[in-house]
Order: structure tokens, then C-alpha cells, then sequence
């Protein structure tokens, strides 16, 4: 048997199905039926004989004579259905060697022998009146009798409509003889996405019209009976995915959206890679799926969270913004692995990768440490990962926070492209050049810069000056442009103070080609790098708007960030501090002194997932001290520590060290499937305010509802008008 790695993603059946032999009918090598005798000892021998008979025909590698040549991958993709079947299979028989392989221990390390079975292809025809989906039929149906069901897409001239359902397209030929005029009729007259029932024969199309372009196009059905069973009235826009519509649109008739091909392969992939993730998670590493609360109290720090009244008079539920509480009171209470699909709540302004209700894969273990979390993450993706994406490497590269912030002037770098920044202080250093003097005169004073390749060819002066303002408007920082010529001198205001030999050298420290244009910037570094890295990527959108292709939708590059500071400064108070995770990160083991000397200097076990430039997950090593935590709260974060009391009092009880993460799963899906935004890898999404378009939330409620919860509303003078109308 070939051995594999233990993260080598397996190779699946991809999104849309091949074409399939049609349903087993009975007798047609069914699996036998138990052979059930009603008491004594030979009815339970031979319901032991059925069951080794049924394994041994289901699980190739306990075949007697199964020669490994022959029998081969039959063998490794048998090995994961085997643990799941030996322990109830074999629990009188074989007590020990069932027992053991039940063992999470012996299941990895036979996962790690063979790869993940390939997903079997679902019946979709399976307890439904149809006889095959629009998307199934191919050459070898030709001569059957098929029931299709679906959408009418197109309808040409009474000749022939396209019907389409949620798997593909099937052309259907409308009869022209008088003896079926009454289905000519009725399919000739129906509107546009009306739904619709047809039989018919499957014939191969004439030579010539083939249409190679769709999985179907070899094929057409000659309708024999038809039948409209609901009637489309008009439509506000065109089910097609090459018709633009305005979001707000798409968003108030959401269920007529969810029609479009793009958007039923995100869900359906979506939900792929979610039963993947259960599968490796809960099958071969033995998590336990939790559901918890979903009402619960506030909790300090973070996002703000929505309210829900209660009745009793000024108490409030809060909806958590992450299960994080819970999932480590599950580690004291000893499940020791826990995962959920979990709903989480913000409220908090809606951006393009942000929405007020979204879901997470919520991961916490016991006795861990940060590699092995990135472990399981590495594993997690590389086993769930769809195969139409190509394949993704492991482990993945680690950059601590203060590297990130230096070459990238951000926590969560696009490393498709490059463009890093460069520190060009001791440089500069010994020129005369005032304000770079200025600049590096202050403790944390740094000169920077970036180099934009081609940027004399495709970036006009209108760009520049765009680059310029944004910086000075979001950042307050004064940018300073350096453009090399086609005979390689440097033109800028910069220059002047330099001399031939120094721009020679600064062309080489700067890696300057011949129509780059360099964005230079000093002052305080942090607030110079955020500002080149907000550059860095305004600049790349420019370049691809012009037509320089940097970053590939189709590439994948994870990117682990640790090593962040556990506190930061309040923005609007920077003499207190807040977590920069949340208050329940332990600090790095080096740094737990400094937490009761200088909490500043003090790094955390903190740990982001970063994909594109995007952070698909994060999370951290906690404390599992109780007085530790205490004094997080109370002393540093100057929080109430009465509000978590139940936290605190749980870790006195022996609380295991712990650690997770959540991975964003919106996010992650809207990268893989180069989605524009979130809202289009959701079912029902709220819009860019985070309103329901489609349902009108959220809505007004009567006073007389409001009563039960003692509340009343201090209408603002312009809603009060509005509800009076």
C-alpha cells in the first residue's frame, strides 16, 4: 500500500457530476437483506455470518486472498469506511482489536497510510417523481423515456426551450405534429422561468448542431407530455449570471438570485467543503460537535454586540459575537476537542467582508500547543479543499506581526505580488534633506518606501496624486514621488540633495528600474508603514485596472502572522490599553514576566490565518489560570471582572491548558470562489447597512409587543413622522 502524507488532499468527484448508470432497480445486484430468525442461538449465528459477509463485501482489504497488486487503491479507500465499521461489525468477535482501532490514536495513524475515499456522486434522483436531473443526460441515454423538471431559460419560436434546474441544461424539442399541438401549445406560451414538467425520449441532435459548450449539448428530449405547474409572472431581471443587476436589487428578490449559476456552485460548494471539514475533524480526529447558546450576557471588550429584552425589567440577553467562552468551559469540563459550525452576531457597520450575522468553523482543544493547532488548520484546509482549485501546500509559511508591519505595512499581507516595503533610513541617514532629518530625529522615526514597477507606463499623474492624497486624508502622511528615467537618472524633488553617486547607489538600494516610480515617506514607523501598505495595494488596483496583471485570483497563498503584541493602545485614549485578540489570550512564555512590569512589551500566543490578504482565522493559546486571568482583567484592561465571574470561578476548578481558533468561513469561501464579497457565498445575506432587503428588517414592532419587555422608544422626530405616514 502506498503511503501518503497526512495532510495530502484527496481527489474527489468535482463539483458538477459525470453522467451516471440510471437507478439500481431490485434484483439488479442488490446488497442482500439481514436474515433475521427469531430466537435462540443460531439466529444470532447467523446474523454474525451476514454481517462478516456483508463487511467482507463492502471492505476490500479483508477480502481472504486479496492480492495487493489487484486489489491495490480498492484497498487504501476502503481503509476509513473499515474503522467505522469494524467496532460494530466485530464487537463480540474481536472486542480487542475493535476497541483499539476505534482508538482516535490508531485512526490518524492509519489515516496517514491512505487518502480520504473519494466522494461517492449523489442520487439526485433519489424519493422525487423525476427520472434524471437537466444536467445528467449524455449519449448513452439516447432511446430512453426521461421525466424532467425544471425552469423553462429560453423559448425559441415554438421550435424548441432550454429547461434548466439546479444541476444544468437540457434542450428540449417541441413537437410540431398535430397530433401533440396541445403540448405545442402549452410550451409554446409559457413564460420564462415557469416551472414546468416534460417526458419525453432522449434523441442525439442532428449532426452539425452539437453544442460542445454544454455538458448536455449532445443530446436533445422530444417531448411526448407536458406539463406547466407554476407560471412565471414578469420578471425585475434576467436569471443570468452575465446580466448586471444593482445589488440592492439582487438582494429584495434574493430566491429569484439564488436561481443564477454562480450562486447555487458557491452554496453547493460551500456545503462540500463543510462536510469535509466534519469529516476530518469529527471522523478522523475525533472532535465532538457542540452547539451552544446562542442567548447569552455581554462580554467585555470587542465588537459591539445586538441586544435581545427580556421580561424581566432592564435585563438584556446579549447575542455572542463568538462561542468563546463556552468552548472553553467545555475544555474544563473535559471534552478535550471541540468544533461547531457556529453563528456569530456583531453589530457593527456592514463592509464588503463583513456581515452582522456570519458563521465560523470554531475549533478549541486541551493540552496544546500553537504549532499543533496550525497543524490541524493546515491539515483541515488541505483535506477540504476543492480539486477544481488546484492543490495547496503545507505547512504554510509564518511571519510574526513586527515583519508584516515592516515589509507588508499591515497584519494581514497579499504576498501574490511583491512591492515591499523598503527601509531606506541609514541611507539617507548622512544627506542634508530636512524633513528626513526631522523624521529621524524622533525615537521611532524611520524613512520608507515603495517601488511601483512600470508605473511611469501605467499610472498617469491623476494617479499619483490620487496615491498622495489618500495618504495625507487617511493617514496624515506627506508622500514624496521618485520616477526613474528611460537613460536611468532619477527625477524628484529629492534628488537635488543628492548627489550622481548617491542616486546610483539609491537606484540599487531601491532595486529601480528604468520607468518605476518609487513612493517615499518619513516619520513615526508604524504610521509610515500603514500608510506604504495602504499604498502598496491602491497602486496594485491601479496597475491591474490599467491592464499589469500582479495578483492571480487563482493562487492561493496562506500565510500564518504570530507573534502579536497582546495589548495595544485605546485610540481614543492611548494611555489605556485593550487586547489586541480578546482578554482571554495567554501571553508568549517569554514574555509572562513583563505582563506585571511592562504589559506593553508583552507578545501574545496569538495567531492569524491570512489568504490574499484577507484573514480567513485567528486565535490563541488562553489562560488557563484563573488568577492570571484576574489580573488581565482588573489590573491591565482596568475591566469588571464580576461579568465573567463564571469564567473565572471555573478555571479554580482545574482548568486544562487550552487553545483554538475560528476560521471565517464566509470569507474563506467568497477567496476560494473569487467571489466580490461575502454576500454572494450566503443564502440570504443583509445588505451593506445590514438591513433585509428581501423581508424588510429590521421592522417596526407595536407598543403593545414592546410591553412585555418594559421598553419604550424615544422616536427621533423624522421616524416618528415616517411611521405616523
Amino acid at each position: 500500500m502506498a503511503s501518503t502524507s497526512p495532510h495530502t488532499a484527496p481527489r474527489r468527484v468535482p463539483f458538477e457530476p459525470p453522467s451516471r448508470q440510471p437507478p439500481r432497480r431490485a434484483g439488479q445486484g442488490a446488497a442482500p437483506a439481514a436474515i433475521v430468525v427469531a430466537g435462540g442461538s443460531g439466529g444470532r449465528r447467523r446474523r454474525r455470518r451476514w454481517r462478516r459477509r456483508r463487511l467482507a463485501g463492502r471492505v476490500g482489504v479483508l477480502r481472504p486472498g486479496c492480492p495487493a497488486a489487484a486489489q491495490g487503491a480498492g484497498c487504501e479507500m476502503a481503509l476509513p469506511r473499515l474503522l467505522r465499521l469494524l467496532p460494530r461489525a466485530l464487537p463480540r468477535a474481536l472486542p480487542p482489536l475493535a476497541g483499539a482501532l476505534a482508538r482516535p490514536a490508531c485512526g490518524r495513524a492509519l489515516h496517514r497510510a491512505a487518502p480520504a475515499p473519494a466522494l461517492e456522486v449523489p442520487d439526485f434522483n433519489s424519493f422525487v417523481t423525476r427520472t434524471n436531473t437537466c444536467g445528467e443526460l449524455r449519449s448513452a441515454h439516447v432511446g430512453r423515456e426521461v421525466t424532467l423538471y425544471g425552469w423553462i431559460q429560453y423559448q425559441r419560436q415554438g421550435l424548441f426551450l432550454v429547461l434548466r434546474d439546479f444541476q444544468g441544461l437540457t434542450q428540449i424539442i417541441i413537437p410540431q405534429d398535430e397530433a401533440h399541438s396541445h403540448v405545442k401549445k402549452l410550451l409554446s406560451n409559457a413564460p420564462v422561468e415557469s416551472v414546468v414538467r416534460v417526458t419525453g425520449i432522449v434523441s442525439p441532435r442532428p449532426p452539425g448542431q452539437e453544442n460542445p459548450k454544454m455538458p448536455t449539448g449532445d443530446i436533445e428530449v422530444k417531448v411526448e407530455t407536458a406539463e406547466i405547474l407554476n407560471s412565471c409572472k414578469k420578471l425585475p431581471f434576467e436569471i443570468k449570471d452575465f446580466i448586471k443587476k444593482s445589488e440592492a436589487l439582487r438582494m429584495q428578490y434574493r430566491y429569484l438570485d439564488l436561481r443564477s449559476f454562480q450562486l447555487q456552485y458557491n452554496l453547493r460548494l460551500r456545503s462540500q467543503i463543510v462536510m469535509r471539514m466534519r469529516e476530518y475533524l469529527c471522523n478522523l480526529h475525533g472532535f465532538v460537535d457542540v452547539e451552544t447558546p446562542t442567548l447569552f450576557k455581554r462580554t467585555p471588550g470587542g465588537a459591539k454586540e445586538f441586544l435581545v429584552p427580556s421580561r424581566e425589567a432592564g435585563k438584556f440577553y446579549s447575542l455572542p459575537q463568538s462561542p468563546q467562552q463556552f468552548k472553553q468551559l467545555l475544555m474544563v469540563g473535559g471534552l478535550d476537542r471541540y468544533f461547531q459550525v457556529a453563528r456569530c452576531y456583531r453589530d457593527e457597520g456592514s463592509r464588503p467582508d463583513r456581515q452582522p450575522e456570519f458563521t465560523q468553523i470554531d475549533i478549541e482543544m486541551s493540552f496544546v500547543d500553537q504549532a499543533g493547532i496550525q497543524r490541524l488548520i493546515e491539515g483541515l484546509l488541505q483535506y477540504s479543499w476543492p480539486e477544481e482549485r488546484g492543490c495547496i501546500t503545507t505547512p504554510f509559511p509564518s511571519m510574526t506581526y513586527e515583519a508584516a508591519l515592516a515589509d507588508y505595512g499591515t497584519d494581514k499581507p497579499d504576498t501574490r505580488f511583491g512591492m515591499k516595503i523598503v527601509d531606506i533610513s541609514d541611507f539617507l541617514r548622512r544627506s542634508d534633506i530636512q524633513f528626513v532629518q526631522n523624521a529621524l530625529s524622533y525615537p521611532h522615526g524611520t524613512v520608507k518606501a515603495i517601488c511601483i514597477p512600470q508605473g511611469v507606463r501605467y499610472l498617469k499623474n491623476k494617479d499619483l496624486e490620487s496615491l498622495k492624497e489618500s495618504a495625507k486624508s487617511q493617514f496624515n502622511q506627506e508622500i514624496m514621488e521618485i520616477i526613474c528615467r528611460p537613460n536611468g537618472s532619477l527625477k524628484s524633488l529629492v534628488t537635488k540633495f543628492l548627489g550622481q553617486k548617491q542616486q546610483s547607489e539609491l537606484t540599487q538600494v531601491l532595486n529601480m528600474q528604468v520607468d518605476d516610480v518609487v513612493l517615499l515617506a518619513a516619520g513615526e514607523h508604524k504610521q509610515v508603514c500603514s500608510a506604504l501598505g495602504s499604498l502598496r495595494l491602491e497602486s496594485a488596483d491601479l496597475l491591474e485596472a490599467a491592464g499589469l496583471v500582479l495578483r492571480d485570483p487563482m493562487t492561493f497563498h496562506f500565510l500564518w502572522v504570530v507573534d502579536f503584541p497582546l495589548f495595544l493602545p485605546k485610540e481614543e485614549n492611548p494611555t489605556e490599553l485593550e487586547s489586541a485578540h480578546h482578554p482571554f489570550t495567554a501571553p508568549h512564555p517569554s514574555d509572562t514576566s513583563l505582563l506585571y512590569s511592562d504589559p506593553t512589551k508583552v507578545r501574545s500566543q496569538h495567531y492569524d490565518l491570512v489568504l490574499n490578504g484577507s484573514e480567513v482565522g485567528g486565535g490563541s493559546i488562553r489562560i488557563h489560570s484563573a488568577e492570571q486571568q484576574r489580573f488581565v482583567l482588573e489590573k491591565v484592561l482596568k475591566e469588571d471582572s464580576e461579568v465573567l465571574s463564571h469564567l473565572l470561578e471555573a478555571l479554580e476548578f482545574g482548568a486544562p491548558p487550552h487553545g483554538g481558533i475560528a476560521l471565517g468561513l464566509d470569507r474563506l469561501i467568497s477567496l476560494i470562489v473569487d467571489a466580490p464579497s461575502i454576500r454572494d457565498v450566503i443564502a440570504f445575506p443583509k445588505s451593506f447597512r445590514g438591513r433585509d432587503l428581501m423581508g424588510n428588517a429590521p421592522d417596526y414592532v407595536t407598543p403593545e409587543e414592546l410591553e412585555p419587555y418594559h421598553i419604550q422608544v424615544s422616536w427621533p422626530l423624522a421616524e416618528k413622522e415616517a411611521k405616523q405616514n
